[in-house]
């Protein structure tokens, strides 16, 4: 099978100083995930594929530098969120720099879940070094990482054809301020916060209708405790394991 090959390209000054590069999202497996037993006895999330896939599927992002979070706080007689980078000064391409914020307006997002969650303040933004290129065709889905997101803060996700734009991808961002109504944190280097998931853009038509006696969906739902007692068999009996990820 021809393999298809997504390309992240970034100024040579910041491949000179800077390790934090693109990666595999397998090697950011949560330990908590690590650590989890399944065995006939003990059933959990870890003999589930479709939780693992979320996990393996595609390529992580990380900060590229430490961030001082400071959300729904006073700041010069005012409540803001600030993102403070550890970058002194520009170093002539797309990174965060200390003393100058990247954000959007909440008119931009208004009657969103995202302002409430924010709690109504201005939304702040990671400026992202790495231009994305995939073949004619691909696209490329940014979410906050499946099943392993930083419970203090998550990007807003957002679909880019990557085969076509050309300029950097940059990631609003959101506080979890359901959890965190007052924050103030540091956000190290290295802190995963987008992954990648490429896809091939094809038309699409819906059809609905019923299930039919003979539907082999139907016939294993007669099975009834049989079919419940055979999910954990997911990966033999029904995966299609075809995607390799280089």
């Amino acid at each position: 099978m021809h393999e298809k090959i997504i390309k992240f390209s970034a100024h040579k000054g910041y491949l000179k100083f800077n390790e934090e590069l693109p990666k595999l999202i397998k090697l950011n497996i949560p330990d908590w995930f690590k650590k989890l037993e399944h065995n006939i006895e003990k059933k959990t999330v870890k003999g589930c594929i479709p939780f693992l896939q979320t996990l393996t599927y595609g390529y992580v992002l990380t900060l590229p530098q430490d961030f001082y979070l400071k959300h729904n706080s006073f700041n010069k007689d005012e409540i803001k969120t600030t993102l403070t980078a550890s970058f002194e000064s520009d170093f002539g391409y797309n990174l965060n720099v200390k003393d100058r914020q990247e954000q959007h307006t909440t008119i931009q997002t208004e009657g969103s879940s995202y302002n409430k969650k924010n709690s109504n303040l201005p939304i702040n933004k990671f400026l992202n070094p790495w231009l994305i290129k995939t073949p004619p065709g691909y696209s490329c889905l940014f979410v906050p990482p499946l099943n392993n997101t930083d419970d203090r803060f998550s990007i807003i996700p957002g679909i880019v054809d990557t085969d076509t734009f050309p300029l950097y991808i940059n990631f609003p961002f959101i506080v979890n301020g359901d959890k965190h109504p007052v924050l103030d944190t540091q956000l190290k280097k290295g802190t995963p916060y987008v992954q990648i998931i490429p896809f091939k853009r094809d038309s699409w038509k819906m059809d609905i209708g019923e299930i039919k006696e003979n539907d082999e969906s139907n016939l294993w739902w007669k099975k009834g405790k049989y079919f419940l007692n055979m999910l954990h068999n997911y990966k033999n009996l029904f995966w299609n394991k075809k995607t390799t990820w280089k």
